[in-house]
């Protein structure tokens, strides 16, 4: 029974932050109605018995995503004004675009219903390991069976970063961020920031 509570209760809380993502003014809260929304996904997954997917949606989508774009909006100065513009501007093409993939769905699910798809049937490799929870499964499908395809992404994952690193910090005059180290130690101490003392009423000399 409360299983059952607890599953509507985290599906309408789901589906109440998904609207309230689309239909809030702020971006800002956008993002904050978007971390509820990953939150309570994750408690359907603690149900369904997917802890290790539950896991992920905190750490990853929560704890880096979210914050990320929480941060990346709150830092942009962003014209409500043209905002709105734009988007009655691309108006036609989202609507356009939405019929689009809503025919596709419904051709889908027709196409499932009338039997016209083939599933595969799971064969029974790759079955849990007895007495072992969801995570100690997957990882050892992971690192058992997939081992050199996950050494391969993080791998392409790191010459992602080293090349973005490189692409940030190249050399170019007049470049903002970049430290000259040797002029720093070759400073001379009178052109370094004095302290003014200025009397009431009156400007400070420069």
């Amino acid at each position: 029974m409360i299983q059952t509570l607890a599953f509507y209760l985290f599906a309408a809380l789901v589906i109440a932050s998904a609207v309230m993502v689309i239909m809030a003014r702020n971006p800002v809260h956008s993002v904050l109605w978007l971390i509820l929304a990953f939150f309570n996904a994750a408690g359907l997954m603690v149900l369904v018995g997917a802890e290790f997917i539950a896991a992920l949606l905190l750490i990853v989508y929560v704890g880096a995503v979210a914050v990320l774009f929480l941060f990346v909006v709150m830092m942009l100065d962003i014209d409500f004004a043209e905002l709105r513009a734009g988007f009655v501007k691309n108006f036609p093409l989202g609507i356009a675009i939405a019929l689009v993939l809503a025919a596709e769905l419904i051709f889908g699910i027709g196409a499932y219903q009338a039997g016209q798809l083939e599933l595969g049937v799971a064969s029974g490799v790759a079955a849990p390991a007895l007495d072992a929870s969801n995570t100690a499964s997957i990882g050892a499908v992971l690192y058992r069976d997939y081992v050199f395809l996950f050494e391969a992404a993080g791998i392409i994952l790191l010459v992602a970063m080293v090349g973005a690193i490189v692409l940030t910090h190249r050399r170019t005059e007049n470049a903002r961020g970049q430290q000259d180290i040797s002029r720093q130690v070759r400073r001379n101490p009178d052109e370094a920031t004095v302290m003014k003392q200025p009397e009431v009423g009156r400007g400070v000399d420069l």
